[in-house]
């Protein structure tokens, strides 16, 4: 029988876990550091719960469950599969209305999606959310900023751009096209939102093939070919396009990038994008996204403002904000710019069995290392030592433990260092000493 994956979907054998695993911990010591707290949620949801809060094509990308039991009907589905974090935190928060605001959390969890694979677009992958609850403050979207540029710094990152835009401006261009509504302006933002992909003409088209007029969008075109790159005068240059709430957002836009340099944001790696849009119906207000010029993959994360969603499960109005990583495309980045080292295996000593009659010896020896918190194997084959020695080789092991009948004999043990090359026979009560040395 022929064995398959299921397509988008992968295994990860130990190098890749530990890439993986070096990554995580990377991100969730800097969450922590912000003073965020862990979350998790069930990988499903009610389908209630998770449709009619993103768009119509994004729920068309859900897995649906098929609802079990007598009464069922064939096709009916009461469950799906989480298509990101921020619905099932906007249901927590809802159902716990006992969390102190503000509420800070940080959850690192797969979700679910129907979509096409293709580079870095999997259909199950994992984000690394951190999300701010209860603070209408826009210093909540500067410190999503800082994680951002501070996560980066610390995987190695030293291109990239963080586009940054208001959902208020793009709005008023939707208005401005004929959109006389919340979910018509939303129809014409999934237009323009494709802009990087299409291109203007084809944007063109589509709002004209949503019944809008296309011709009112010209400033906004004319406006990016201009090619201004200070984000002070995009700013300044948007002002003379857009109506009230387009300028509530430009104003909201100066007072982020404000206060995200004076936490350590660079302005240059901030880029005001007047066409970010974001797919999601349930952002208010900024939105942002994580973008490298090398590979070509897309973003790597992306966030905003959504101060109505959690409304909507618990009836009370609650501003929030948040910025999710995606796990999947940042280690295919880095793994293409050569920024992954991670080894075989994170065990640090292979210990030999010399001979039966040092079996003993040795398994004593191994569970004192361990006892001391070192990473250790103990063999358990039968072959000779050279095949040992060369099973560790290919385990990459820094050090490889051998006690034989001389040893064993006077406690000893020797250690070789398959870094260096070098060997040294010590007393096995201080061996823990020269391998954490």
């Amino acid at each position: 029988m022929a064995v398959h994956l299921p397509k988008g979907t992968r295994d990860f054998l130990s190098k890749q876990m530990n890439a993986r695993q070096t990554v995580i911990d990377t991100l969730q010591n800097i969450f922590q550091r912000y003073g965020y707290d862990a979350l998790e949620t069930p990988a499903f949801e009610r389908i209630e719960t998770l449709t009619g809060k993103y768009s119509e094509d994004t729920d068309k990308l859900m897995y649906k469950i098929h609802k079990r039991g007598r009464n069922a009907t064939p096709g009916e589905c009461d469950l799906g599969l989480r298509y990101d974090l921020t619905i099932p935190l906007a249901r927590v928060v809802a159902m716990h209305p006992e969390l102190r605001m503000p509420f800070k959390r940080y959850q690192i969890q797969p979700v679910w999606r129907a979509d096409r694979p293709q580079k870095g677009r999997f259909r199950e992958f994992y984000q690394c959310d951190v999300d701010i609850v209860g603070s209408d403050s826009t210093q909540a979207e500067a410190e999503c900023l800082a994680i951002i540029t501070e996560c980066l710094k610390a995987l190695g990152f030293h291109q990239y751009r963080i586009l940054l835009n208001d959902r208020r401006i793009l709005s008023d261009f939707a208005i401005s096209a004929g959109a006389q509504n919340a979910s018509e302006e939303l129809s014409v933002l999934i237009a323009i939102d494709k802009l990087d992909k299409i291109g203007v003409d084809a944007v063109n088209k589509e709002v004209q093939a949503r019944g809008f007029d296309s011709s009112r969008l010209q400033p906004l075109w004319d406006f990016l070919s201009a090619g201004e790159t200070d984000n002070t005068r995009r700013l300044d240059a948007l002002a003379e396009f857009v109506g009230e709430r387009g300028l509530q957002g430009i104003q909201t836009l100066r007072e982020v990038i404000s206060q995200a340099t004076r936490m350590g944001v660079t302005a240059e790696h901030i880029e005001i994008s007047p066409t970010l849009a974001r797919g999601a119906d349930y952002y208010t207000g900024p939105v942002f996204e994580l973008h490298v010029d090398e590979p070509k993959i897309g973003s790597l994360g992306g966030g905003g403002r959504y101060d109505e969603l959690i409304g909507m499960f618990s009836g009370r109005s609650i501003p929030a904000v948040g910025f999710a990583f995606g796990l999947e495309r940042i280690l295919v980045v880095m793994e293409e710019l050569g920024m992954l080292n991670a080894p075989i295996t994170n065990t640090e000593v292979l210990v030999t069995v010399f001979s039966e009659e040092t079996r003993e010896a040795s398994t004593r020896f191994a569970t004192a290392l361990r006892a001391e918190g070192i990473a250790t194997e103990l063999y358990l084959g039968s072959g000779k030592l050279k095949a040992q020695l060369k099973h560790a080789n290919a385990r990459g092991y820094q050090w490889v433990a051998v006690i034989g009948p001389d040893e064993n004999n006077g406690n000893m043990v020797s250690l070789k260092n398959l870094t260096s090359g070098t060997q040294e026979t010590v007393a096995q009560d201080s061996a823990h000493l020269l391998v954490t040395g």
